[in-house]
């Protein structure tokens, strides 16, 4: 029996809901063989509507309708969004590739285009409803179930069920939406009407342990506003028990951030002089001018450096790290004292910084080499804290003679410049990095140089609007990056 009914009159589809894919396939099949097109065939959802029978001409004999494969697929998920006239959209775009068939390839073309926007607005409604459905329990015992109520954009419950399904296959479950319900009894899902946020249940004792757990799992150190309302938009926070603790968590994020940093172990480890022992041999015991061959070999000669007077301090060299056929270096100013205690670079909450914006720049950290321009840990003790102090020129020129080796054995096609310390070792004299942030300036020896901010610089932005304006900043200069690696 046919799902659709066409009033030969007006050519007007009635399909029988919002989402009858089978329906609109089976009458765009009957128009499109029949040569009627797009612009004398209306489409409507009228569940009402006698369904019995159909007043479109069958296909003619002999004539198939050849269609991509990709174009059945992703009208499958175009169906789901809540455009009223994607229903004519989709077979205007079918009836165009009648006649070009590389249609869905060209990315320039409006349709394509709008196409392309429809599916990723029902992809982020489908990741939303996967991410912030939160069942409430009902009953007890027999008659224990979970209910959920949740307000999609588009038409996505019954495309969505089956991941429910799967995750929550041993409760019973029910999910509804003003659309339509999700019903799963633990053997049989079941799709049914629409419902009112009356019909779900009131908060339930397992809400507050849910505000509990994410109170304790917040991280004010990795708070990212903008980000965070991206992939958690307002619109869904009166649906989540949770949403009631952000306001406060944002407002007081800088204050727990500082007595995160306050509780951090800032004093050496126990075992720091041991460490020191064992990394710092007798001046006499070795001479950093030996020639190396690989960045190995540079590195445990680096372990017993004693050109400067920093040594005395430090618990250990921190050398670079990264494959030694790394495209691009980044440079930063020298060891704080995390990467001081641990041996390794970019390791303490600025480190934390720089690899979340690596990722978010799609710049793979363990394909790239990042050093300092100065391998010791610089400190002021205050206290029992270790309070980083700015090497200066000396040092700074002293500490060069190991980046020049680290250049000369790996090559690199670019180096980024983190602050105005790995500016100055770079190009050997003082730079206004505020000024030339994001110039790329080529050394005498046609080594390019891009020029930009420590990450450290971010963290001691006090106003939380400015810090994540100077953290998108940083993101840009970091796609830059991302587009020179590859020229």
């Amino acid at each position: 029996m046919a799902r659709a009914q066409l009033n030969l009159a007006d050519h007007l589809v009635r399909l029988e809901s919002e989402t009858d894919f089978a329906g609109w396939r089976d009458a765009a099949r009957q128009l499109a063989t029949n040569d009627i097109p797009p612009e004398d065939a209306a489409w409507q959802v009228d569940p009402g509507a006698d369904q019995g029978g159909s007043g479109l001409p069958d296909c003619p004999p002999g004539v198939r309708l050849a269609v991509p494969r990709e174009f059945v697929e992703r009208a499958e998920t175009i169906i789901c969004h809540c455009d009223p006239e994607r229903f004519g959209f989709l077979y205007r775009l079918l009836w165009r590739l009648r006649s070009e068939p590389k249609l869905l390839s060209i990315a320039s073309d409006p349709d394509i285009r709008r196409l392309e926007a429809m599916e990723k607005a029902v992809g982020r409604d489908i990741h939303k409803m996967q991410a912030f459905v939160r069942f409430r329990k009902i009953g007890e015992g027999a008659d224990e179930r979970y209910v959920a109520w949740f307000e999609p954009e588009h038409f996505i419950v019954e495309r969505n069920a089956d991941f429910f399904v799967r995750r929550f296959t041993g409760m019973r479950w029910t999910i509804l939406t003003p659309h339509a319900s999700a019903d799963w009894d633990g053997e049989r899902l079941a799709i049914g009407p629409g419902a009112s946020k009356r019909d779900a249940p009131a908060e339930d004792d397992t809400e507050a342990l849910w505000r509990t757990y994410f109170e304790n799992i917040f991280n004010p150190a990795r708070l990212k506003v903008k980000a965070m309302q991206k992939e958690m938009p307002k619109k869904y926070w009166r649906n989540l028990p949770e949403a009631s603790l952000i306001p406060g968590l944002i407002a007081g994020a800088d204050r727990a951030t500082s007595a995160m940093i306050a509780r951090m172990p800032t004093t050496p480890a126990p075992h720091h002089a041991k460490v020191q022992a064992k990394h710092w041999p007798k001046p006499d015991d070795g001479d950093e001018t030996e020639t190396a061959d690989t960045i190995p070999e540079l590195r445990n000669l680096a372990k017993g450096c004693h050109r400067c007077r920093l040594w005395r301090d430090a618990t250990q060299t921190v050398f670079g790290e990264g494959p030694e056929n790394a495209d691009v270096i980044f440079v930063g100013e020298q060891p704080g004292d995390q990467e001081d205690l641990a041996g390794k670079p970019f390791v303490g909450p600025a480190g934390k910084v720089f690899d979340g914006i690596l990722e978010e720049a799609e710049i793979d950290r363990r394909k790239v080499y990042v050093t300092n321009a100065v391998k010791h840990f610089k400190f002021e003790p205050r206290g029992k804290r270790r309070i980083h102090s700015k090497p200066n020129a000396g040092e700074i020129q002293t500490c060069r003679w190991w980046l020049d080796k680290e250049l000369d054995l790996i090559k690199p096609k670019l180096v980024v410049a983190l602050g105005a310390t790995a500016a100055q070792s770079l190009l050997g004299k003082a730079v206004p990095i505020t000024r030339m942030r994001g110039d790329v300036v080529e050394r005498d020896d046609g080594l390019r140089v891009f020029l930009t901010i420590h990450p450290s610089f971010i963290l001691r932005i006090r106003e939380q609007e400015e810090k994540e304006a100077e953290r998108e900043r940083f993101l840009q200069d970091m796609r830059k990056v991302k587009q020179l690696m590859a020229a």
